[in-house]
């Protein structure tokens, strides 16, 4: 007779409220580019300062009606999580500061591109930091998201740095973060209250200077309000969504995010492709097609097992 399944042990399914909160998630993602266009001209800096303190409270209330604030006060008192939290702390805010500058400054599509590589870079991380075994089909995806990115850099003269920074920023953060023995909610709360201090240094400085700003124009405010709304909650949801789903799923549904980023770039912020573009990004989609289909393959086989 078959085992009876431990209900201690979460099983690896898929749920329709965990697929519902991480689609919701990545169509926040997705469309986020239009919100951050209308902060072009204000500076990276403070928009992600403001990213930073307005996420606090949303993050703050959403522990206390969890009653999860014990975790973050042990976390708060152990200094070896508080010294992980403060490294991605550190990534996710160079990550934020990439991606709020690629946006303002007609990059969009480096950013796509940046989160398009994304998945792969974090392969090439468990393959080097865990010593994880690559197949056939994932070094060939690796390899060929490699080769787009020289042809973008011969083409341009220059490395796609907003892309290359994104993808490396994520990627450790990502990679870090797993090891952060707290869990998303209160690591994202840890994290901007790390951050806190110096967004607030940041924000005060541009006051007194005369280049802040907040509490100026009146849509200005609002929008650097917002970003605390468009920063906590797809994070939030987002969190909230992967643990109810399988990683094949999460896998596929991630794709989303940059492939909208993408359409956005072309079809409203009327960004060039260029012909290095028009092979590197194929190349990218071939990419991530080979790789999707061995990570389909090998949740089938364990399935199957």
């Amino acid at each position: 007779m078959p085992s009876k399944t431990d209900p201690s042990k979460p099983e690896n399914t898929d749920s329709a409220r965990g697929f519902a909160f991480a689609l919701a998630a990545y169509l926040m993602w997705g469309v986020m580019p239009l919100y951050m266009k209308q902060l072009s001209h204000i500076s990276p800096i403070e928009v992600v300062a403001h990213r930073v303190i307005w996420s606090v409270p949303l993050a703050g209330v959403l522990l206390i009606v969890l009653g999860r604030t014990g975790d973050l006060r042990r976390a708060l008192a152990h200094p070896k999580t508080l010294a992980q939290a403060c490294l991605t702390a550190t990534l996710v805010s160079i990550n934020w500061g990439i991606y709020v500058w690629a946006i303002t400054t007609g990059h969009t599509l480096d950013a796509a591109l940046g989160y398009y590589i994304n998945p792969l870079f974090s392969v090439f991380l468990g393959a080097v930091f865990l010593r994880e075994r690559l197949n056939r089909a994932q070094i060939a995806a690796i390899a060929l998201a490699a080769v787009a990115v020289m042809i973008l850099t011969v083409q341009a003269d220059r490395m796609p740095w907003a892309a290359v920074g994104l993808t490396f920023s994520w990627g450790f953060y990502a990679f870090f973060k797993k090891s952060l023995p707290v869990g998303p909610n209160q690591g994202f709360l840890l994290e901007v209250l790390i951050l806190t201090p110096p967004a607030l240094g940041c924000i005060i400085w541009l006051s007194a200077s005369g280049a802040g700003h907040f509490g100026g124009a009146t849509i200005d405010t609002a929008l650097l309000l917002g970003t605390g709304v468009i920063t906590a909650v797809p994070l939030i949801t987002y969190a909230n969504g992967a643990k109810l789903l399988r990683l094949s799923t999460i896998g596929i549904l991630q794709y989303i995010t940059p492939t909208m980023i993408f359409l956005i770039a072309v079809f409203l912020f009327d960004e060039p492709m260029g012909q290095a573009r028009m092979i590197a990004f194929p190349m990218i989609w071939l990419a991530l097609a080979i790789y999707t289909g061995a990570l389909l393959r090998q949740a089938q086989s364990r399935r199957k097992g």
